[in-house]
């Protein structure tokens, strides 16, 4: 059974494809030069990489602020105060 989130990046998908128009051939090639059985599942797998990297990107900034949080925590602490 396909969740309500699978079926809409399907559509999106098909909609990208049908979009394409002279760049059609183009990407044909490429999906097929990269191994690629079909341009659905080559941008299917651009997509799933594109929310990877952004999910990881976020990830990073949340460790980034949790880190920056801490040091201005760290240094608030003196004996002086």
């Amino acid at each position: 059974m396909v969740n309500k989130h699978q079926n809409m990046q399907n559509e999106d998908i098909i909609k990208i494809i049908d979009n394409l128009k002279g760049r059609k051939n183009y990407e044909q090639k490429k999906a097929a030069k990269l191994g690629f059985s079909s341009l659905y599942e080559y941008f299917e797998d651009k997509i799933l990489k594109k929310k990877a990297a952004e999910d990881l990107k976020i990830k990073e900034l949340e460790e980034a602020s949790k880190a920056t949080k801490k040091i201005k925590k760290d240094s608030k602490s003196c004996t002086c105060c």
